[in-house]
């Protein structure tokens, strides 16, 4: 599988590999909790879902996810009793990773709507690293402004540090909240995240390991407190066009609003945007796709391959 006609072909060895008809009968007799109206509502712009794709490739995550989530309460058990003590069960972590526009946002809500509608009923919450960005103030003053959504504009102590805390056990995490109206971390603003059974990161970078200090001093990343992680693919010419096509849908309506970060793109030509768009492409979303987002993903346990339909229609899961 490659990632584009200029990126070199990336050895998937370690995975087990499906077509969409044959990873749509791992469903088995999972029931489809969702209707028509639940996916329309979940779906991300200008990513087209449908029920029938929900049911062929969703429906099989989560039931692979359920064995995963019983055999980790399993061994959390085993470890309880081998040491002999009663700790409460901690949070199944997931986490789903790909590029700008591949559709991160719909993959992790539909899996949220799937989870939580399982007859255990479990809480299930969502959590996108956007509310780790550092504030724009911050960007500015370090000259990140034009870095923004690469590793570096997060501030990633916080993160390990609220995935930690999920991890031990700790109720009424703090989680900043981002404005994509205003483009910036909202002040003050926070959600609270308190014990849940799954927890679903969304993010460009989650599966990110970053770099080892030089002192060989121990360090933690986001990615060490991941159960089970999503990779969602897609070729760079189709990541390109459909990033162009939501930039200008995006023109027609967020960025309409007076109150938004990109009103002024509204105002501009239909030609004037689509250069605008092509040089965010070019100067800042494919340099971080190619130098830090691709590179992650080897590191998940599920690969999601989008043809140009932006459909799935192939699935790599990692061999155990």
């Amino acid at each position: 599988m490659t990632l584009s006609k200029s990126t070199e072909t990336v050895d998937l060895a370690p995975y087990h590999r499906f077509t969409k008809r044959e990873w749509s009968k791992f469903r088995a007799d999972e029931p489809m909790t969702l209707n028509g109206e639940d996916i329309e509502r979940l779906r991300a712009l200008n990513d087209p879902i449908s029920l029938e794709e929900a049911e062929e490739i969703y429906l099989p995550i989560t039931r692979l996810l359920s064995l995963y989530v019983e055999a980790i309460q399993g061994l959390h058990r085993a470890s309880n009793m081998f040491l002999g003590t009663t700790d409460s069960k901690v949070p199944f972590v997931i986490g789903v990773a790909g590029s700008v526009a591949v559709g991160k946002s719909t993959t992790a809500r539909i899996l949220r709507a799937l989870l939580q509608r399982w007859k255990t009923s479990p809480k299930v919450d969502l959590v996108t690293t956007d509310g780790f960005l550092f504030p724009n103030s911050v960007l500015e003053a370090r000259g990140l402004m034009d870095r923004k959504g690469f590793p570096e504009s997060y501030d990633r102590s916080r993160l390990v540090r609220f995935l930690s805390e999920i991890k031990s056990g700790k109720g009424n995490v703090r989680v900043p909240v981002y404005s994509h109206l205003v483009y910036d971390v909202v002040p003050g603003d926070e959600i609270v995240v308190d014990r849940p059974d799954i927890l679903i990161v969304e993010g460009l970078n989650i599966l990110q390991p970053g770099e080892l200090p030089r002192s060989g001093r121990p360090i933690l990343f986001a990615s060490d407190f991941l159960d089970f992680s999503v990779y969602i693919d897609a070729d760079e010419d189709d990541l390109t066009a459909w990033f162009l096509q939501r930039f200008l849908k995006l023109r027609e309506t967020a960025f309409a609003d007076q109150k938004s970060f990109f009103h002024k793109f509204a105002l501009m030509s239909e030609d004037e945007a689509k250069d605008f768009g092509q040089w965010v492409w070019e100067n800042i979303n494919r340099p971080n796709l190619v130098e830090n987002i691709v590179p992650t993903r080897s590191r998940a346990d599920l690969v999601l391959k989008k043809g140009r339909s932006h459909a799935i229609e192939e699935v790599f899961l990692r061999r155990i």
